[in-house]
């Protein structure tokens, strides 16, 4: 039985989180009363006691906690905080190497949901001289509104005006937070110029990265072949897609991300599909959570 404590459990990543632990027998969840919920000392106290943490926090608060935390202790941080930090594991399974450097951590980074997608998509073909690291790239990516917490889920979801009916793109300054990873994990020497876009939904994302030929080596055939020989484990994997129309909450309430290979032989775009808060938050904390704890890695995720 292990004890799993999530710092911050009260917001939508954490909720999501303790509703997947809370069906597991192998898994108690230890959960602070609310008095004392952020009492710094009762927290440092709950992960020393805990066989993990799961921070669920503002970035200011991840650090802050991270930085007292008992170096032993066994964390993964959901916030942005530490995701390019040299001291944390970045929590990308499928990514070559990473998920024995995961099994061995005690301090991983959950990705942000935009990341994993465009990272999924653009790091194998960079690895694999695809792609050149000097190339500059673009990305766009559809997102349900649970992404963007408790304060814009009660937005939409009493809006009367109907303002919120149409799609908003957002992080219209290049300045996104994901964007610090997105470059770091890609070995990109560019952060790509990055469209983010919420819509009335509730789940599911849908990032694309387009390319014209003479952007990448070789065909879209091999890149095709290349995705399917890298993303062989894990709960990502390529799937061909004929279908007119690709719904970006084609994936929601699941935890797997669906990549293809669209376009033709001049132009060709890149999709990656999936539940932004399955494989964008919370099923990618609970599937790091069973390689650090040494279970089977898909134990508990909806595929």
């Amino acid at each position: 039985m292990y004890k799993i404590f999530v710092d911050g459990k009260n917001g939508t990543t954490g909720l999501e989180i303790a509703s997947r632990l809370e069906k597991r027998k192998d898994v108690k969840l230890y959960c602070l009363p609310e008095e004392k919920r952020k009492d710094l000392v009762e927290r440092l106290n709950a992960i020393a006691s805990s066989d993990l943490s799961i921070l669920c926090l503002p970035d200011e608060a991840a650090k802050e906690i991270v930085s007292k935390a008992e170096k032993g202790a066994k964390i993964i941080d959901a916030s942005t905080a530490h995701r390019v930090s040299p001291e944390f594991t970045y929590g990308m399974p499928e990514l070559k190497g990473q998920r024995e450097k995961i099994r061995r951590s005690k301090r991983v980074a959950n990705p942000g949901c935009h990341a994993s997608g465009f990272i999924a998509l653009v790091a194998p073909l960079v690895q694999e001289g695809i792609l050149a690291p000097s190339t500059r790239l673009s990305a766009y990516s559809l997102t349900g509104y649970t992404g963007g917490g408790k304060k814009m889920i009660e937005e939409y979801e009493t809006d009367e005006t109907g303002r919120l009916l149409a799609p908003r793109p957002y992080a219209l300054r290049q300045e996104h937070k994901h964007l610090r990873e997105m470059q770091a994990m890609t070995s990109l020497e560019n952060a790509p110029v990055f469209l983010p876009v919420v819509s009335s939904y509730p789940r599911g994302m849908l990032l694309t990265v387009p390319l014209f030929a003479g952007d990448f080596k070789g065909s879209a055939k091999s890149i095709r072949e290349l995705y399917e020989d890298y993303y062989q484990t894990g709960v990502i994997r390529y799937a061909p897609f004929e279908e007119a129309f690709m719904s970006a909450s084609r994936l929601a309430n699941t935890d797997k991300m669906e990549i293809s290979v669209l376009g033709n032989e001049e132009r060709v775009v890149l999709a990656a599909c999936f539940d932004n808060l399955g494989k964008g938050a919370s099923g990618a904390a609970v599937q790091n959570m069973n390689l650090m704890l040494g279970e089977e890695e898909t134990f508990g995720l909806t595929l």
